[in-house]
């Protein structure tokens, strides 16, 4: 997962097994923050990011869940989200009863 700003980039790693390496290399070049123990959750479905109020109805069901960030607008069939690792099975409870009614 990767998302930009003006001023910041940030990106996941599945893996944290040369993540000393990589902190040494990027630090040269920018300042590095990591934080562990998140995951990935991925909303997909055909055009799912070009349906009507997605977006506000998968925000409005994770309210109470602290979000680290958002991956959308790449693909217009997946929406994914990185949020630590304890919110993981709340947060897909909420989010098919927020999107999908289940």
């Amino acid at each position: 997962m990767v998302t930009t700003s003006e001023v910041a980039v940030s990106v996941t790693i599945d893996s944290d097994l040369h993540l000393d390496e990589i902190i040494a290399e990027l630090n040269n070049i920018a300042s590095i923050e990591v934080e562990k123990n998140q995951t990935i959750i991925s909303i997909v479905g055909n055009e799912i990011a070009k349906t009507d109020a997605v977006l506000t109805k998968l925000f409005d069901a994770i309210n109470e869940i602290p979000v680290t960030m958002v991956s959308y607008g790449g693909s217009h069939h997946n929406i994914s989200l990185l949020i630590p690792r304890e919110y993981k099975t709340k947060t897909l409870q909420l989010v098919n009863k927020g999107l999908f009614n289940l």
